[in-house]
């Protein structure tokens, strides 16, 4: 009887192991997946882009990553349609983000009642 727990147990073990190879295969393909669609990202980035526009896109990045991210994947859209013949510059970025932050800027009034 102890041989068939024993047994059991293996059987047990060996489909963990089974599982958690799996999995960890798993993850090593998204991750690979994922590093190929970001050098890919990166070089229409290269291909549209000034090397002053993409300092100043990677500058955006350190600060604000999700804003940079959503105008990285807007242009990349933009130039896969065609509808982006030239560099962008670094002055074009500048012109974009100074849009985008005015027009998602909010003002917050503040107004403090006096105790009666």
């Amino acid at each position: 009887m102890s041989d068939e727990y024993n047994d059991e147990e293996l059987a047990e073990i060996e489909q963990r192991k089974l599982l958690e190879l799996q999995r960890r295969m798993e993850m090593e393909e998204r991750r690979r997946r994922a590093t190929e669609a970001e050098a890919q990202k990166q070089e229409i980035l290269r291909k549209i882009l000034t090397p002053q526009a993409r300092d100043r896109l990677n500058n955006v990045k350190l600060v604000r990553p999700e804003l940079a991210e959503a105008i990285e994947n807007q242009l990349i859209v933009l130039a896969q349609s065609g509808r982006i013949t030239e560099p962008i510059t670094e002055e074009q970025i500048k012109e974009l983000l100074a849009e985008i932050t005015t027009r998602s800027r909010k003002e917050f009034n503040i107004k403090i009642r006096e105790k009666e």
